[in-house]
């Protein structure tokens, strides 16, 4: 599936929710909600005490959602449709390198930049499923993480000068996602061992600046030990031997 393909359905989730006061209820379901499932996981979560909790009658989760089942895919969702809607050029044969990986590591760590209770509460149910996935789960990163994966591999495959992806782009690509994705798991320990890290002015964009620097770097590493691969290659003769 393509990136295209993938913003559809971010387009098509968006356009389902309601306006007005409906939003209003089904923004404080998805809330309490997060926070509930997070804190204790599906099985153990009670849909009587996610409505209590947004200060709703237990109906409203049919209405909104169908079913408790329904509830969690939509609480999944969220950060996957957050995070892909701002990577809409991330498949752009144009982009430069540095732009995407701007474009790529904000996404992912902008929920930072506003000390989100909400983004947190994401973060930890995602983590949860990262160990133990749900049913659905590998579903949703099927159709919500796997196009812009392909694509981010797609690109660092255009800037090592690769004719094709290959395992080691994936690893790559793993890397660099990796590299911003620990600045939202690890929050609470970054911020015992280096308060001022993230507590400083302008924390997150500074972040973001090095992290970006950091990836540049990881990528030129790529494209060098390729091209010192490429040039053993071409030194030596079919039997092996090295060229006179």
């Amino acid at each position: 599936m393509k990136v295209k393909q993938a913003l559809d359905l971010v387009t098509e989730a968006a356009d389902t929710v309601p306006s007005g006061r409906g939003a209003r209820a089904r923004e404080n379901l998805l809330r309490e909600a997060t926070r509930i499932f997070a804190l204790k996981g599906y099985a153990k979560a009670s849909t009587r005490e996610i409505c209590q909790a947004a200060g709703l009658n237990v109906a409203s989760i049919h209405y909104y959602f169908e079913d408790k089942p329904g509830l969690y895919r939509a609480v999944l969702l969220q950060p996957l449709v957050n995070v892909g809607a701002q990577l809409t050029q991330l498949d752009d044969p144009a982009l430069p390198l540095e732009q995407a990986l701007h474009q790529l590591m904000g996404a992912i760590i902008g929920p930072l930049a506003g000390d989100d209770e909400e983004s947190a509460w994401q973060t930890r149910l995602h983590l949860r499923e990262m160990l133990e996935p749900s049913v659905g789960y590998n579903d949703l990163v099927a159709q919500y993480v796997s196009p812009f994966h392909e694509a981010l591999v797609g690109l660092l495959a255009r800037h090592v000068g690769a004719r094709r992806p290959d395992v080691a782009l994936h690893q790559l690509a793993f890397a660099l996602v990796a590299m911003a994705n620990d600045y939202c798991m690890s929050r609470d320990y970054m911020n015992y061992l280096c308060p001022e890290l993230l507590g400083r002015p302008n924390a997150v964009a500074q972040v973001l600046e090095r992290l970006v620097g950091f990836g540049c770097a990881l990528v030129e590493h790529e494209a060098r030990r390729r091209a010192a691969a490429k040039a053993s290659r071409t030194t030596r003769s079919p039997t092996g031997t090295k060229k006179r």
